[in-house]
């Protein structure tokens, strides 16, 4: 809870900010309303991160791929780009190594968000391949 507080003061609003411009501007195209939802969806996840986790629905399909293609160019490259330094001053101060930590774990979603899906901690039960 207190982690979350943190984060949510010294990066969560502004990475959340970032997640939803980028799905307003994506939900402006019809085709490219799925990139706006799943923009949504981890903004909300990037207001509050802690206490859940991403995972991946299994096996995607090329629709999938190819939309990931196209928001990494869009979109993903930026937002990526806006973890890396709000993770910088995070890594800054002791207190602020987790926050850090997280941000950067929070790079693969913002780069490849379809096929994700975000779930809480408690549930998820890590399968082994």
């Amino acid at each position: 809870m207190v982690l979350n507080v943190i984060w949510l003061v010294f990066g969560g609003i502004w990475l959340a900010a970032g997640y939803m411009l980028a799905g307003i501007v994506c939900c402006l195209l019809i085709v490219t309303i799925p990139f706006g939802i799943a923009s949504f969806r981890i903004a909300l996840y990037a207001l509050w991160p802690f206490g859940r986790t991403v995972v991946d629905r299994g096996r995607v399909g090329a629709f999938s791929t190819i939309g990931n293609v196209i928001w990494v160019l869009v979109a993903g490259i930026w937002i990526a780009i806006g973890h890396v330094l709000t993770a910088i001053p995070m890594f800054v101060s002791i207190v602020g190594i987790p926050l850090g930590i997280a941000n950067l774990k929070m790079i693969p979603i913002s780069l490849m968000p379809l096929g994700k899906e975000i779930v809480p901690s408690t549930q998820y039960i890590p399968t082994y391949r």
